[in-house]
């Protein structure tokens, strides 16, 4: 929310007075350079996206924009658009990343989550709730997208043994940051903002009830409503209902995200290598270049796993998340196609069934 002052200056909902350059909404050359093609459109970032319209914003302010065709599945937010005097959206600029999932449902649709993120603050917390696997989902999702991974423990200070939690992050890369704080006391909020200075943004993700919105809260000053957990497993109800764009205290800008029960990955086979690394690594020294790492003479991985080196759950959740990235990856066609072969496989196999009771 912003009120613009007759005398220019941008008002935030904080009530503190501050003008806002193109340059402190996070554009720079990149988007420059294609509204140069276009000098007499008016470049406006998102800041929200409602199913009738958009809601950008620039150093006039923020106002209401039409998308072209009535739809806004096509926009993010954090995407930057370029309209004409009437506030309709003719360009939308090529974006610097952007972060985007398979939709819920049996089709192959694309959702959205979020473009032009610098920073991906992966949330979870010291309690029944942490889970490695679906933080290697994470991993792979900003890897993909092309952001800098941060993973945000909260809730420390009502766990025994914080320490245990960051250190089995840490087992996955010891060169990923691992930053574990109590969201309420901005003192150790300001460990997190350090990450996503003036003009950069950074994307919130993770389950519900893992605290999000109290850490989107310190993070932007703003009161943002907040709900308690389940107290048999530590899940929590969602409290976030919409994506949105919020100026953080250190002048960086924050999209907050509905919890996410399941991310189904899309389009992400190189995220997830690189989440694996350490198989890859090894891989490279299998006598097969097609080794699949179960039973096949000299296999790296498995002589890994032999000597204690290597977990052999993490061989099993590295082709879980493969298996499902190549399904979910499906266009509609392939998927169709795919259900109606096996849809006739089992007609075939009853069919000789039946013939063989007669």
């Amino acid at each position: 929310m912003s009120d613009r002052h007759p005398s220019g200056v941008l008002f935030l909902t904080t009530g503190k007075p501050m003008f806002l350059a193109l340059s402190d909404l996070g554009w720079s050359s990149h988007f420059a350079a294609q509204h140069a093609a276009y000098p007499s459109c008016t470049p406006f970032r998102i800041t929200s996206v409602h199913r009738d319209r958009l809601i950008g914003l620039n150093p006039d302010g923020e106002v209401p924009l039409l998308s072209p065709d009535q739809t806004t599945g096509s926009y993010a937010v954090g995407d930057w658009v370029l309209t004409d005097d009437d506030k309709r959206v003719r360009h939308l600029l090529d974006r610097r990343s952007l972060l985007h999932r398979r939709a819920a449902g049996t089709g192959a649709a694309m959702q959205l989550i979020a473009a032009n993120v610098d920073v991906l603050f992966i949330v979870s917390s010291c309690n029944a709730d942490f889970n490695l696997p679906r933080l290697e989902r994470y991993l792979a999702l900003a890897y993909q997208a092309g952001c800098y991974p941060v993973v945000v423990l909260t809730k420390a200070d009502k766990s025994a043994d914080p320490d245990s939690f960051s250190g089995q992050v840490q087992s996955l890369d010891p060169f990923l940051t691992v930053l574990t704080i109590n969201a309420l006391d901005p003192a150790e909020v300001e460990k997190v903002l350090s990450w996503c200075p003036k003009s950069q943004t950074g994307v919130l993700v993770g389950s519900s009830g893992v605290g999000k919105t109290t850490l989107a809260n310190t993070m932007t000053d703003q009161d943002l409503a907040t709900s308690d957990i389940r107290e048999d497993d530590a899940r929590g109800r969602h409290t976030t209902t919409a994506r949105a764009l919020h100026r953080m205290r250190n002048g960086g800008w924050l999209i907050d995200t509905p919890g996410m029960r399941a991310l189904r990955l899309l389009d992400a086979q190189d995220g997830i290598d690189d989440v694996f690394s350490d198989l890859a690594e090894l891989s490279r020294d299998c006598r097969f270049s097609d080794c699949q790492h179960s039973s096949e003479p000299g296999c790296a991985v498995q002589k890994a796993i032999s000597h204690g080196m290597l977990d052999p759950a993490r061989l099993d959740r590295w082709r879980k998340l493969w298996r499902e990235d190549q399904r979910n990856s499906e266009t509609v066609a392939q998927s169709r196609a795919r259900d109606k072969a096996f849809g006739k496989m089992v007609r075939g196999v009853m069919k000789e069934k039946k013939l063989r009771n007669r």
